[in-house]
């Protein structure tokens, strides 16, 4: 059982801070220059010719880098549980990349939109060419894998299939799918806080701005709901909408096409080759999920398999939506085991 403290790694966790070309001019002010933390495993720097399959870590929402900080009782932080599977030998060395995507309204879904910013082109074109440049990675799909948790294990799922070019495997831990499940109690949730601003989500952005952070019991709710709707369905021109009317909770059916449009279970057709390609697919989900994602998993499952993907990782446990972070040193084995240059013969980790 794991003490209360740091300990010291066995790997090497080096810790920039850097200026990103595609945050520059960001809508909504945030920083272009971003920390971005790069765990190496034990024996990297003594192997100076080795190169590594290269492993990008996406936070959930509100979740910045420092997070990973963080330390529950009983419990390692994610990069100290990290460093424990290549120190003990539980999988191949891998490189393991901590994304930063925070941002005013507290994330990006790690897509590019008018309304928040290029986080997508950030991860694919910036972080992941930076952290080529400067360490020894295997420059190859089939070495590369991304992994995430809620609106981390969203990024985790389209962008395989939306950079087929980059990424060879994902790990989606309760991540983001099947919408219609996942996001339409939360708007009936967000029009009911909206009552006491008169139907209007930018009075209470005025409002949350000016007080402590999420002091009221609605504020996650609605921030939630004005980070996803900037992200997902904005106008062309980066003006805000919410797919719902804020007065009654009807759809707005042309504006929740567009959140439905990014739906990673419906995306699946559209991008069956690049999925058919995939070297390692996790997907897991506690079967008490607060947002029903664990049958967004299994509805990504049943999709992957109706295009011909069933080589799948697929676990549901007993859990809710929080603390199932001991999950990630296992995904985070079987994509090191699947995307090294001689993977291992079964998908357990």
């Amino acid at each position: 059982m794991p003490l209360p403290w740091s300990s010291e790694l066995a790997g090497r966790l080096d810790r920039h801070v850097l200026p990103f070309e595609s945050l520059r001019g960001n809508p909504l002010g945030d920083p272009a220059e971003r920390p971005l933390n790069v765990y190496v495993p034990p024996g990297y720097d003594d192997e100076p010719d080795r190169r590594y399959p290269s492993i990008y870590v996406l936070q959930g929402y509100t979740g910045h880098v420092a997070m990973w900080d963080n330390r529950s009782a009983y419990r390692l932080t994610f990069p100290e549980a990290a460093d424990g599977v290549f120190a003990r030998g539980d999988a191949p060395p891998a490189i393991v990349v901590f994304v930063d995507a925070w941002t005013l309204y507290g994330g990006s879904q790690f897509v590019d939109s008018p309304a928040v910013g290029n986080y997508h082109s950030y991860l694919c074109n910036d972080v992941v060419t930076w952290v080529d440049a400067h360490y020894r990675t295997l420059d190859a799909p089939a070495h590369r894998g991304v992994s995430g948790k809620s609106s981390g294990g969203f990024g985790a799922f389209i962008t395989p299939m939306l950079r087929p070019d980059l990424f060879g495997g994902f790990a989606s831990h309760a991540g983001d799918a099947g919408d219609a499940y996942c996001y339409i109690e939360e708007f009936g949730k967000a029009t009911r806080a909206l009552r006491e601003y008169g139907g209007d989500i930018w009075a209470w952005w005025d409002d949350f701005r000016k007080r402590p952070g999420a002091t009221k019991s609605t504020d996650m709710t609605l921030l939630m709901t004005l980070g996803c709707s900037a992200a997902f369905c904005p106008e062309p021109d980066g003006t805000v909408v919410l797919p719902f009317d804020t007065r009654s909770g009807r759809l707005r059916e042309d504006v929740w096409q567009r959140y439905l449009d990014w739906d990673p279970v419906r995306m699946v057709p559209a991008h069956a080759d690049a999925l058919r390609g995939l070297k390692a697919v996790w997907i897991d989900a506690g079967t008490r999920d607060e947002w029903f994602l664990d049958l967004g998993a299994q509805a990504m499952v049943d999709a992957l398999a109706e295009i011909g993907v069933t080589d799948v990782h697929f676990e549901t446990f007993d859990a809710g939506h929080g603390g199932i972070d001991y999950r990630y040193p296992l995904s985070l084995a079987y994509l090191a085991q699947r995307l090294s240059p001689s993977p291992a013969t079964t998908d357990k980790p």
